[in-house]
């Protein structure tokens, strides 16, 4: 291992191939399979590989045909997965290194309750864990192989190696709440296609100074490994502390945009809805330096979302985190495959909004930050939009929507010869037996049951009820996506309208939420979106909050300090004399 150690290095190679070769996966099936991996990218992290489809047919194969092969086929999967473990048993490795197909096939034997078996826990209890080029984090691996879910491993530690340029449908990963993971960025760029190649993950810079070295160190003596028999424990890979006993960590972020760049979208009580919600934060118990801002031209779709990177960042079981956003919605119609528009897509509509993935801000770019949280962190959603445009004269209300543009439009519409009208096109549910309730299914997929909903992890949820109550039994607890709890401020086909308060304008929706926090003690989250409505029914706005969550939370009471709005500031702080934002 070095030149100051005896450590003898031995390899084994394990190789799966002669299990794939067996399946014989046509060009067709390669090109089926490359969509559906492709389709399923977060924000245009998942890239089609450069240059012709047809001049990497066989790498194709390889990242694409026996990836989505092996994913849909549970005997496949049985044979991959004995093989594995067998062969951990046998060798008892320190370190597994894990590349491409590799990682599923892995990660799968190390996840299964077959690795529980004594022999096989005991070896994944001093095993380094090093996946790379790894399509875990695919959408369409995640929701079909584990439930939408990626599970903690009981490895002594798992690095993820993350290049953004690699092509072969890979992506970041989340294992949050736990801190025997860590994820390291090894970006590189090589001449030609793909920048998935083996070697180069394991010689990056990164790799050298964060994984191996801290190796040598633990192997030689020079670092002291702490609790080596138990994964939960820290180590030399572990930068992040968790939040101290009996003080849950609180976080929030605040989003606000008036100054749209098209002055027919401009709004005018976002800006004052964003300063509203961090003062009635604040009145619950929320320290200043715990709440960020980003408004009008800062709230770019990349601005956006760096900062969710910040909210979530080292999230704890038992943390506090509020996403709050004030501006326009929209609804775009997107393509799948065969490049034919199957399904609606809600988005945010940041300052630098277009009608295009990279300039959007919807559950597809933004579940890979929620998605993974530990079940027991706390993630309140509150969106003050609307996802419709509408007509709208000067002095009367505004509805917090945009209607896209014809060309745009026009992917949602087809042409009805006998009534010889435009009418609304017909998608394909997203997952028609994800409940047996028409409800539930609504509330995650909207009325056409085809439309990726805000802070659903829509396209995480594949598998049908029945398969996903066997999996919850299984587990003996829960599994799928995190849900965090959303509020609206309207129903899916409404629109949400700004209110003018004297000559200052709020969101109606926004106005009334944070005047009932400011005045309601111990009230639940059912409640307060209760009083809303009924507030705003009173007011002559036709807009239903509407809110989704957890059961178990939605009855549960607002776990910050509300109804202090009319306390007086503790202590002589400066500015203490100074009014509350109304609202």
């Amino acid at each position: 291992m070095g030149p100051d150690t005896d450590t003898e290095l031995n390899f084994k190679f394990l190789t799966y191939d002669p299990i794939f070769e067996r399946t014989d996966i046509s060009f067709a099936d390669t090109l089926g399979a490359f969509w559906k991996l492709a389709r399923s990218g977060l924000g245009g992290l998942f890239r089609q590989p450069r240059g012709p489809i047809t001049n990497v047919s066989d790498r194709l194969r390889w990242t694409a045909g026996y990836v989505v092969a092996w994913v849909e086929n549970e005997k496949f999967q049985q044979e991959t997965r004995t093989l594995v473990l067998e062969t951990l048993r046998e060798f008892k490795p320190d370190v597994v290194l894990a590349h491409s197909l590799g990682s599923l096939v892995t990660y799968n034997a190390f996840s299964h309750a077959e690795a529980a078996e004594s022999e096989t826990a005991k070896a994944l209890l001093n095993t380094h864990y090093v996946t790379f080029g790894s399509q875990i984090g695919n959408p369409f691996v995640l929701g079909n192989l584990t439930y939408g879910r990626v599970q903690p491993l009981a490895v002594r530690h798992w690095h993820h190696l993350y290049n953004e340029h690699d092509d072969v449908f890979t992506a970041p990963l989340r294992v949050q709440g736990v801190d025997n993971f860590n994820q390291l960025l090894t970006p590189f760029d090589l001449p030609g296609a793909g920048d998935h190649d083996a070697a180069a993950y394991l010689t990056h810079v990164v790799t050298q100074t964060s994984f191996w070295r801290p190796l040598v160190d633990v192997a030689t003596g020079r670092f002291k490994a702490i609790g080596l028999a138990a994964p939960s424990n820290a180590g030399p890979w572990n930068r992040s502390l968790p939040a101290a006993a009996g003080s849950p960590r609180r976080k929030a972020l605040l989003i606000g945009i008036d100054e749209y760049p098209d002055a027919a979208n401009r709004l005018s009580g976002c800006v004052n809805d964003v300063f509203s919600m961090s003062a009635t934060l604040q009145d619950c118990g929320f320290e200043p330096d715990q709440i960020r801002v980003c408004l009008n031209d800062r709230a770019t779709a990349d601005g956006i979302l760096s900062r969710l990177e910040w909210l979530v960042d080292g999230a704890q079981p038992g943390d506090q985190l509020v996403f709050f956003y004030s501006g326009h919605g929209a609804r775009v119609p997107e393509y799948g495959l065969h490049e034919e528009p199957d399904r609606l897509t809600e988005t945010l509509v940041p300052y630098d909004f277009d009608w295009t993935p990279a300039r959007s801000v919807s559950d597809e770019q933004i579940n890979g930050f929620y998605a993974q949280l530990p079940y027991e962190t706390q993630l309140l959603m509150i969106f003050d939009c609307c996802h419709s445009g509408s007509m709208h004269r000067d002095g009367a209300a505004r509805a917090r929507g945009i209607t896209p543009p014809d060309d745009i439009r026009h992917r949602q519409l087809r042409w009805n010869r006998d009534e010889e009208m435009w009418v609304e096109r017909d998608f394909t549910p997203l997952n028609d037996e994800f409940s047996r309730r028409a409800s539930q299914k609504q509330a995650f997929f909207g009325s056409n049951l085809a439309t990726v909903r805000l802070g659903r992890s829509a396209l995480l949820r594949v598998s049908d009820q029945k398969s996903y109550d066997h999996a919850k039994k299984a587990r003996g607890a829960p599994t799928g996506p995190f849900l965090p709890v959303i509020i609206e401020a309207c129903g899916e086909e409404q629109f949400s309208y700004e209110y003018r308060h004297g000559a200052t304008s709020y969101g109606a929706f926004t106005f009334c939420l944070t005047s009932i926090l400011r005045k309601e003690k111990n009230i639940t989250f059912r409640r307060l979106v209760e009083l809303a409505t009924e507030r705003l029914e009173r007011l002559g706005y036709h807009q239903k909050p509407q809110i989704l969550g957890p059961a178990v939370d939605l009855d549960a009471k607002v776990p910050f300090e509300t109804g202090r709005g009319g306390k007086a500031p503790a202590g002589k702080l400066p500015g203490s004399a100074t009014p509350r934002t109304s609202g």
